[in-house]
């Protein structure tokens, strides 16, 4: 079997293809089920975020190319389209990349923390969906570990620094006084969670908090003193908004053009500036083109997180010490789990070996040969077989000049040889 690794990130992708290839957490379950059903997949779990999607497969060395189509089919895009985007890794390598996603060192923004939470979620639904084996599980909590010791040891979760944080970075570069604006928040999960309290922090008073669900809009609004409304209700407060930054799971725009500029005329062209931070995009991209809209994606946070990147990399260069410590045991790990495989069929063929003899000893027992001679006979025929096959693999292998498997013959079936003071 093979440990696989593959997906598409904010290095290889556009947004415009990363949010065609995410999966909504209402296609989670029917992807990992799809998943499951390939013949050559044996294990399966699902990451996706706004920068990323990625598959975690065990799978058949033929499997690569067949999960590869299958991504490209569940999504709608030519295979043509995806594979310049795709990056795989096989094993250790791929171990390697799920620990440096899980601390961050992947991320656009270094060190940041949200992923590993992200992880978490995908490990559960992969769990919630059968799509965990002894290989993914062993694999995964591994990685906490990986993730944890990282944390604890390294300066990287200092100053926690986010793509929610970048946001609002950026918006103080454009406003000199955050404490006259206001800002239209869509979406209530932890991203515009972290962006609200980022604003607060630097400023900003008067918030609005737009949800699908208005009492989870209530309830996050309420920790900031803020107004709660429903989508429905953006036109309006579109309006009234000086910044209005955006992070939801809707698989279509919410915020569209036509809305943009009848918000725009209300404000006789003050402008606004817009953060669309989703995967797929909760802004049309055509609202960059009108001429009091300052819109930015997630691609567009690279200055912020360049400058976040370098501050952290000392504490990076640390990590990836400790990601390579946690590959090599996750490696020795998984090489005792796969002998115990080789161990368990040894030994059932041993027991057949024995229970044939015991039978067979039992039988001139009943009846009525001589105990000792039985007993005699047993160990004799149970040492024959027991060394039958060893005894003409080792011949084979002296014929064919094999010392490799001479020398580890020697060291498996033969006491090391004392020796006398």
């Amino acid at each position: 079997m093979t440990l696989l690794a593959l997906g598409i990130n904010h290095r290889t992708a556009t947004v415009a293809v990363r949010e065609r290839v995410a999966f909504t957490p209402a296609q989670l379950e029917s992807a990992l089920t799809e998943l499951r059903h390939i013949p050559q997949v044996h294990e399966a779990a699902v990451l996706s975020t706004c920068n990323r999607t990625e598959l975690y497969c065990v799978t058949e060395p033929s499997g690569e190319r067949l999960i590869l189509d299958w991504l490209s089919h569940f999504h709608g895009l030519q295979l043509e389209e995806l594979t310049p985007c795709a990056y795989h890794y096989l094993d250790n390598d791929a171990a390697r990349h799920l620990m440096r996603v899980a601390v961050g060192l992947d991320s656009m923004v270094l060190g940041e923390p949200q992923i590993l939470g992200q992880l978490k979620e995908a490990y559960q639904s992969a769990r919630q969906a059968s799509g965990l084996g002894g290989e993914l599980e062993l694999l995964f909590q591994h990685t906490f570990a990986v993730a944890k010791q990282v944390r604890t040891r390294t300066g990287i979760g200092q100053n926690p620094v986010s793509v929610a944080y970048a946001a609002v970075s950026l918006a103080s570069r454009i406003f000199d006084d955050f404490s006259r604006s206001r800002a239209l928040l869509i979406g209530a999960g932890e991203t515009i969670e972290l962006v609200a309290r980022h604003l607060r922090e630097a400023g900003v008073r008067d918030m609005i908090v737009a949800n699908r669900t208005r009492e989870r809009a209530e309830l996050l609004a309420g920790e900031f003193n803020a107004e709660a409304i429903s989508l429905d209700e953006i036109p309006d407060a579109l309006s009234r908004a000086d910044i209005v930054i955006s992070s939801t799971a809707a698989p279509l725009p919410i915020l569209g053009k036509g809305m943009a500029e009848r918000a725009l005329k209300k404000r006789r062209h003050r402008p606004i500036f817009m953060v669309d931070i989703a995967v797929p995009r909760d802004i049309e991209p055509e609202v960059g083109d009108l001429d009091d809209i300052f819109l930015y994606t997630v691609d567009d946070l690279n200055e912020v997180i360049q400058e976040n990147r370098r501050h952290r990399q000392a504490a990076a260069d640390q990590a990836e010490a400790l990601i390579e410590h946690g590959v090599h045991v996750w490696l020795h790990e998984r090489r005792i789990r796969s002998s115990g495989e080789l161990i368990r069929r040894y030994r059932d063929q041993a027991a057949e070996l024995r229970e044939l003899s015991e039978r067979q000893a039992l039988a001139r027992l009943s009846r009525g040969e001589d105990p000792e001679e039985v007993i005699r006979l047993m160990a004799h025929q149970l040492t024959n077989r027991l060394l039958h096959r060893p005894t003409v693999a080792l011949r084979e292998a002296s014929g064919g000049e094999r010392r490799d498997l001479l020398n580890a013959a020697e060291a498996l079936l033969l006491n090391p040889t004392s020796t006398k003071p």
